[in-house]
């Protein structure tokens, strides 16, 4: 599949506010993409991608992502995902899609207790088998620069279950300075398959090198 070929959904919540960056970057990338709303069910067949972008989605009220993950858009998105298809989740869409259970561990409070904005440099640590798998600067154990904005992106999970993430390759990228005190320096982790990944930084705010790096077209590449 390639992008000129593919049709991307934009999974929209109360909240969100880098939907339309997100749909920036995926028509700069070559696909066609619609926006999906969080009240919508959707014919699955109709896409061969989703992202869920970031934001504050329901206000971030009770924890960040638990109410969006309980939106009726959100049984599609399981379905689409149970069948393959490729998920992506950017900060908030990250936190959505762990409350969801589509992804291991959880996201919670920087452990500064501050929100934490500004660029980050992140080792890639797997391929995943859609997700900035063509990146001409995709290499594991090289680094890319990405802006993060977030207060509650730190990455935890029980021993055991990091032990099964670790175990089982499903770290996606590590910080190389963790902002965050995420667990194990994690910035984004895959589901077993890989068709599922949660990424904290903001790909779809580094599109161009005027804006410090041209890295994010290649998560959608």
């Amino acid at each position: 599949m390639t992008p000129a070929s593919a049709r991307l959904g934009v999974v929209r919540f109360p909240g969100s506010n880098c939907d339309r960056d997100v749909l920036s970057l995926a028509q700069v990338a070559g696909y066609q993409a619609d926006f999906l709303w969080h009240l919508d069910h959707f014919n699955i067949q109709d896409y061969q991608a989703l992202v869920l972008p970031g934001g504050f989605s329901y206000g971030d009220y009770l924890r960040a992502g638990a109410l969006s993950a309980r939106s009726p858009v959100m049984n599609s998105v399981r379905d689409f995902a149970k069948r393959g298809g490729p998920v992506l989740g950017i900060c908030n869409g990250f936190q959505v899609l762990t409350e969801a259970g589509l992804l291991p561990g959880a996201l919670v409070k920087n452990s500064s207790l501050r929100f934490r904005d500004g660029w980050v440099d992140l080792v890639p640590e797997n391929k995943s088998s859609f997700w900035a798998s063509q990146h001409s600067q995709w290499k594991v154990g090289g680094q890319l620069k990405l802006p993060i904005a977030h207060g509650e992106g730190r990455f935890y999970s029980p021993p055991d279950l990091l032990r099964q993430i670790e175990d089982s390759g499903q770290v996606w990228f590590r910080y190389a300075d963790n902002p965050n005190g995420s667990l194990a320096n994690i910035a984004g982790v895959l589901n077993e398959t890989g068709n599922v990944a949660g990424l904290m930084p903001h790909p779809e705010r580094a599109l161009w090198d005027w804006m410090g790096s041209e890295d994010g077209r290649g998560f959608l590449r």
